[in-house]
């Protein structure tokens, strides 16, 4: 296994990285991206499943270019696009950690913020910005908006993309915003390992509340996470576990960031042990390692899967499934 020194990055970021975040060893996607974004000659596609060390990947060759270009930088240098508010408060606390030691400062923007907060953290001239609630911007038709950004930005740039799964809207995003691209994807190297249980169950649609209560009565004690499509069905069920004597916490998009971090960690500390989420809310959740994975609602996606799988490194998944889904 390479170390980062051998990718190329400069010793004091080294440094930095094993003191402050005891980060020692290069990921899968970090040895197969860094080299390349050091380069600088392409645009990077890279499909990379959950937990693989994808913010690293991107984060270390930027302030790996901003320590090369000089301590006296002070323009604009790099714009990070994410997902959630827990994503992009995670992507600012690393630039944070591993690089304002050297000077580097980072604004972090999101939806919550008014207007003249989000000026004030410009005008102190940040070197990168972060900004979350990408799933806005880049909604249909979101290329006028993606290229507003674009134009703004000089012509030689560096443009990453980052997913865990390969969807057709993702592919639509590489299209319009990469040139000439890189693809790197490992997801094939971390599949579902062959000990993994699966089970699957064809309940009536009416008294699907009813099995799911069965289900998690059977397995008193075990820690899970129910996953449905939408967040409101998570917010339902989480309310009917409860009333029937279950310890059951919900994660919502429209939560607060606060409000996200206090239930997970009430989650991880065992106060509770059923976490209801839908993909969309668990983005950026650090999830621990649960006993099992309940599909409520089946994925539309196969990617999806993988993901929800991915994301909680379950011992075992339960999935009610339709009859129409089961082929």
């Amino acid at each position: 296994m390479k170390s980062f020194t051998d990718l190329g990055l400069s010793s004091e970021l080294v440094k930095a990285c094993e003191k402050n975040l005891c980060w020692y060893d290069p990921t899968k996607i970090q040895r197969e991206v860094i080299p390349l974004a050091l380069q600088g000659k392409n645009d990077v596609f890279a499909i990379s499943p959950p937990r693989t060390g994808k913010v690293g990947a991107f984060v270390l060759p930027i302030l790996h270019a901003l320590l090369e270009t000089g301590p006296n930088l002070d323009t604009f240098f790099a714009c990070v696009l994410t997902t959630s508010r827990l994503l992009v408060s995670q992507i600012n606390t690393c630039f944070i950690i591993l690089g304002s030691q050297f000077g580097v400062k980072s604004a972090m923007l999101h939806e919550s913020c008014n207007k003249e907060f989000q000026a004030n953290q410009i005008s102190k001239q940040p070197h990168i910005i972060v900004i979350d609630d990408a799933h806005l911007v880049l909604n249909t038709p979101f290329e006028q908006e993606l290229f507003e950004i674009l134009a703004r930005t000089r012509s030689e740039r560096s443009t990453f993309l980052f997913s865990p799964t390969f969807t057709e809207r993702v592919h639509t995003i590489q299209s319009a915003c990469l040139r000439n691209p890189v693809k790197i994807d490992i997801s094939s190297q971390y599949s579902i390992v062959d000990t993994l249980q699966h089970q699957r169950y064809p309940p009536n649609m009416g008294r699907k509340v009813c099995y799911l209560a069965y289900t998690l009565t059977e397995r008193t004690g075990r820690t899970s996470v129910v996953f449905t499509n939408t967040w409101d069905s998570s917010l339902r069920l989480a309310l009917i576990l409860k009333k029937l004597g279950f310890r059951a916490i919900p994660v919502t998009i429209y939560m607060s960031q606060a409000k996200k971090l206090e239930s997970l960690n009430a989650f991880k500390t065992g106060e509770y042990n059923i976490l209801l989420c839908s993909e969309i809310s668990s983005r950026g959740l650090d999830i621990p390692a649960v006993d099992m994975v309940i599909n409520y609602d089946m994925p539309v996606h196969t990617n999806d899967y993988m993901y929800r799988v991915g994301t909680t490194h379950a011992n075992a998944v339960i999935s009610f499934v339709k009859s129409f889904e089961l082929k």
